[in-house]
């Protein structure tokens, strides 16, 4: 598979499963058509707003009507179908795959730019992250980026992996799906043991 249409697919299956994520917050807080829609599009598009910011890059979403509907989209299939998502119990699981998706889609663009590892990282687990902690602040939740240890931790792994495979010239297709699944994976087993990074040992007076 071409890997431009690789990026732009994983960019576009990001979009919605974040935007969906967002919804389904909106709708647990309560919140009507607009709030849903509104919130669904802070995941959706929040890190990579931020990132092409940082890389002095074209904001992505301004010319590019398509990412726009599969953010609407999102938020329009957490409305319609609440009951469907909440008896799946599938939030969890749906912003595990946003997180992996979008990690790669961010990597990617840092490398492509000619950035080095710490670039390529730092952009990626933005890109995973950044419109996640912009929506859980909005809704008035506790970001899960700092309630969940080993949440940024797997997409920096995952990032890892994707620049290390690239440096061996393996075909980029297959390092944005193995990086894509490393971080998956991560979460994954994160949420199933509920594991957690170490804490300091320290009690306050």
């Amino acid at each position: 598979m071409d890997p431009e249409y690789l990026v732009r697919l994983i960019d576009i299956a990001g979009v919605f499963v974040f935007a969906l994520s967002g919804g389904l917050v909106a709708i647990r807080q309560d919140m009507d058509l607009f709030g849903i829609i509104v919130v669904s599009f802070l995941p959706a598009v929040g890190g990579g707003t931020l990132r092409d910011l940082l890389l002095d890059e074209p904001v992505f979403w301004l010319s590019d009507p398509l990412s726009l509907l599969a953010a609407m989209s999102g938020g329009v299939a957490a409305f319609l179908s609440p009951g469907f998502w909440s008896r799946l119990r599938v939030l969890v699981w749906i912003d595990a795959i946003g997180l992996s998706l979008f990690a790669m889609t961010g990597a990617s663009k840092a490398l492509d730019l000619g950035h080095g590892v710490f670039v390529v990282m730092i952009m990626g687990t933005i890109t995973a992250t950044a419109g996640g902690l912009i929506r859980d602040i909005v809704c008035g939740e506790k970001a899960m980026l700092l309630r969940e240890d080993i949440y940024a931790t797997a997409a920096l792994v995952g990032c890892l992996v994707f620049w290390a495979l690239r440096q061996f010239d393996m075909p980029t297709s297959g390092c944005l799906i193995v990086g894509a699944c490393t971080v998956f994976l991560i979460r994954s087993v994160a949420i199933r043991l509920d594991l957690n990074l170490p804490k300091p040992r320290w009690k306050r007076d």
